[in-house]
């Protein structure tokens, strides 16, 4: 029985601090006790103590001038194994690279989590003007390209229930017009996002299939708005599904899997 009840509070530990460590958004990097310990339903002595071992391991550290606390390098020794290792990463960023280099536009690469989108390699633009994001940065809007393509190959009933929990979040659509959007996507298997979840940017995205004919992950191409026509609109999304097409046969696909 003690051994038990030291289980469960080993769990009830860990639960915490990733709780915590949740906290930090690409929005939001910087971030105090007070505010943690509102968002996470914790005490604030107890979010000091997460914090102060976090920092010893370099997890976290703490601006000097607010006091807040941000994500600190111990992170990269503790995720760099994991990106290292992401075959797909690994196969994609050669033709990531040529992406960019043929559109002069930011090229990405996201994977799913099973409820975000999670940007996971980035080769931005040339150009004085683009757009880019942190490395990392998670997506949950339902209008995102990334989000779109992989809601569109998700099992249907759990696509319901993202939409219904609110985790992901949908604006301006019906859930119908937006599972018809979706059937759009898997036909086509690209999707675009003009200047739906930001007036500044234009994104498309296309599919990744591995050696199953699964959707392991998505290309994608970054643009600020101004600068993307319909024509333009249109080169973009070529681009991003040959990109995609590359990655997915050198991960094994063959268009007759299917």
């Amino acid at each position: 029985m003690t051994e038990l009840r030291s289980e469960a509070r080993g769990t009830s530990v860990i639960v915490n601090v990733l709780d915590v460590l949740r906290c930090f958004t690409v929005e939001r990097p910087l971030i105090g006790v007070t505010e943690i310990a509102e968002q996470v339903g914790l005490h604030k002595s107890s979010i000091s103590r997460i914090l102060s071992t976090l920092e010893q391991e370099r997890v976290v550290e703490r601006d000097e001038q607010t006091r807040k606390y941000r994500l600190g390098v111990g992170l990269i020794a503790i995720a760099g194994p994991l990106l290292a290792n992401l075959d797909v990463r690994q196969v994609a960023y050669p033709i990531l690279q040529e992406l960019r280099d043929s559109t002069s536009e930011t090229a990405v690469l996201n994977i799913w989590d099973g409820s975000e989108s999670i940007s996971v390699e980035q080769i931005p633009s040339n150009r004085l003007v683009k757009h880019t994001s942190v490395m990392g940065s998670r997506y949950r809007s339902a209008l995102s390209a990334s989000v779109q393509i992989f809601l569109a190959h998700e099992i249907p009933e759990r696509c319901a229930q993202l939409l219904a929990s609110g985790e992901i979040e949908l604006s301006g659509l019906s859930v119908e017009e937006y599972c018809a959007r979706l059937e759009l996507v898997r036909e086509r298997g690209y999707a675009v996002n003009y200047g739906e979840t930001s007036r500044e940017e234009v994104a498309v995205a296309a599919e990744i299939l591995d050696h199953r004919s699964e959707v392991v992950a998505c290309a994608m191409i970054a643009a600020p708005f101004y600068r993307v026509g319909s024509s333009e609109l249109e080169e973009l999304s070529s681009a991003a599904v040959t990109a995609a097409r590359k990655i997915s046969q050198r991960l094994g696909y063959q268009s007759n899997n299917r």
